[in-house]
């Protein structure tokens, strides 16, 4: 089992900044490829971003591209989301997921077992 907690959300303007954890217990974190997802009202679930392993590699949503940026420290067992320049449209339900997927890192929720409360990300403009 795993369990996430994320933390950071809350209410913005838009062009300001974000930082969203993640913070996850139960098993080692080194051995989870993790992602980032969000929710808007009334939307279907999205993939913002996700990283492998070690964290070397990466992938964004192209709406997120350039503005945002996934991280994590193993050694802390916390993921992270840079989130610059945000947009209205940004306004969201932001989840962390986890995957045991050994191939990839994939952006489909259905790859994911493991998925946080959410933390509410609000940007006025």
């Amino acid at each position: 089992q795993v369990q996430l907690v994320e933390s950071g959300g809350g209410l913005v303007q838009a062009g300001d900044s974000l930082r969203l954890s993640c913070a996850a217990s139960g098993r080692t974190f080194s051995s989870l490829t993790m992602g980032w997802f969000r929710q808007a009202p009334g939307k279907e679930r999205e993939f913002v971003a996700a990283l492998n392993r070690s964290g070397g590699y990466t992938r964004y949503a192209d709406s997120v591209k350039g503005r945002f940026t996934i991280s994590r420290d193993n050694a802390k067992n916390t993921m992270y989301l840079q989130m610059n320049s945000l947009k209205p449209e940004d306004t969201a339900v932001y989840y962390c997921a986890a995957s045991t997927s050994l191939v990839g890192v994939p952006n489909i929720s259905a790859q994911y077992r493991y998925w946080g409360q959410g933390t509410q990300v609000t940007v006025s403009s």
